[in-house]
């Protein structure tokens, strides 16, 4: 049954196959064959691809054209690839929260972006798919690489893969529904520039050499500048890397931890924020030098043994949120100089995505519920004011926008969940919302200095046990 449960009454259910101890990294792929259909395909235009061959019977003819208008009956969602579920019509009060799920076979999702009403949604089956009111709205598709990351830059949509390469996709002004891929990252100039020096090339593993410029591991997140004028990307290959979005040249790269980097985000006043397997979350100054920029290791904010596995930063900038793999959520404050402010327990298992709006925070787990926690703005206290239930798998990330159809006195929030059960669900959260079934206050951990914080967290990785620390 759809809807919300309580803390206590949810099972620590994991995956066989996903979790066991041989599996390097977390989410073993399952090798899935990739049927073509019909959608703008990396290096692949529609109008050069055989599209009516056997392995394509759903594709129609008529979406062959590059040129030609979306039409959504034409979709093969119409025959049964990605199908909408809504459920606006639940008069079941734990069912109030779930508006409908979008479920197709095709893979587990892996990355969520939502913008302007548009959802667009990454999965193993290397086919980002473009989502309007819940239904099949356009997609494109990558040659190689699952998609691990989204991120929305204006008029660009920028992915990043498991192949490590970061894709760069525009709309077509003729045509919305039409995404044509403008770079791949690094560029084929830059990489050629580039790889006539002896001294460009790193080592980063016994005699294997590489390129600074390329990340030689799956890209873990994405972020931006605010301006959008700069790019970040985190790898498992322990660096991130700095391009510039004007010219999609790579500026720096920087070898920031001593196992796989899992979250980043750009914060305020110059700062970059990492988190990483071994444990510890960084922060990084950013100085522009010339054309270029310089990082420069500020301090370790936390040092764990557990692997950090998200971190989000609230919209107005003044808190940093970070999720580990022992279910924990910690919290800094900006505005006491990033003084550890709490930790929200609400979870069973790791804490595997983050996302904030307003006054709320939204954390996904590997426990299958995502908590809801809402900020007083009198004394930062958290209290998870629901728990959202539902999928049947962890859930990996989440998306949030603003709901142009509430109240003018009421905030409330359009929630995307996309899991590795294949589904992505999509909920309404009202930030005026009183404690529901299953709320509890946080505990909040004495105001302690870091190492003295870090000595009393709990000396348990759920996901650890299962055979993986990277995200």
């Amino acid at each position: 049954m759809e809807g919300i449960i309580t803390g206590s009454s949810r099972k620590g259910l994991v995956f066989t196959d996903e979790n066991s101890v041989n599996v390097r990294r977390y989410g073993k792929l399952k090798k899935e064959k990739d049927d073509f259909d019909g959608y703008n395909s990396d290096n692949n235009p529609r109008k050069n691809s055989p599209v009516m061959t056997m392995d394509a019977p759903h594709l129609d003819p008529q979406m062959i054209a590059d040129n030609s208008p979306y039409d959504s009956t034409l979709s093969p969602s119409s025959k049964s690839p990605w199908s909408s579920h809504m459920n606006e019509e639940s008069s079941t009060s734990n069912n109030e929260a779930l508006v409908g799920s979008l479920v197709r076979e095709e893979g587990h999702i892996y990355s969520l972006a939502a913008t302007k009403d548009l959802l667009y949604t990454g999965s193993d089956s290397k086919n980002i798919r473009v989502w309007k009111n819940q239904k099949e709205f356009a997609g494109f598709k990558s040659n190689s690489g699952l998609v691990k990351a989204i991120v929305i830059a204006g008029e660009k949509i920028l992915t990043g893969h498991q192949d490590g390469k970061i894709r760069v996709w525009k709309v077509s002004t003729k045509n919305e529904t039409v995404h044509k891929r403008v770079a791949t990252l690094p560029t084929l100039r830059n990489f050629i520039k580039c790889s006539m020096k002896p001294s460009n090339y790193v080592e980063v593993k016994r005699h294997r050499q590489v390129l600074w410029i390329k990340h030689y591991d799956a890209i873990s997140c994405l972020s931006l500048t605010e301006d959008h004028s700069l790019i970040y990307s985190a790898s498992w290959d322990k660096t991130f890397k700095v391009w510039r979005t004007s010219n999609f040249k790579c500026l720096e790269s920087m070898t920031a931890h001593d196992d796989a980097v899992n979250a980043l985000v750009v914060g305020f006043d110059g700062l970059v924020f990492t988190g990483s397997a071994d444990g510890t979350v960084k922060i990084w100054r950013r100085e522009v030098q010339g054309k270029g920029t310089k990082h420069f290791f500020s301090q370790t904010l936390l040092k764990q043994e557990c692997a950090v596995t998200a971190l989000v930063i609230n919209e107005e900038g003044s808190f940093l949120y970070c999720g580990s793999s022992d279910g924990l959520v910690n919290f800094w404050v900006r505005d006491t100089n990033l003084e550890h402010g709490g930790v929200l327990r609400g979870h069973k298992l790791a804490v595997l995505c983050l996302a904030t709006a307003g006054n709320l925070v939204f954390s996904g787990s590997a426990d299958m519920g995502i908590c809801v926690w809402k900020r007083s703005t009198l004394n930062n206290e958290h209290t998870c004011i629901n728990v959202l239930s539902g999928h049947t798998g962890p859930v990996k990330c989440l998306a949030v926008e603003k709901d142009h159809d509430a109240m003018c006195n009421e905030r409330r929030w359009i929630l995307y969940s996309g899991s590795l059960d294949k589904s992505v669900k999509v909920w309404k959260v009202s930030e005026n919302a009183a404690t529901g079934h299953g709320g509890h206050n946080n505990h909040l951990a004495p105001r302690l200095s870091v190492d003295s914080y870090t000595r009393e967290l709990p000396r348990v990785s759920s996901l650890r046990k299962m055979g993986s620390r990277r995200y």
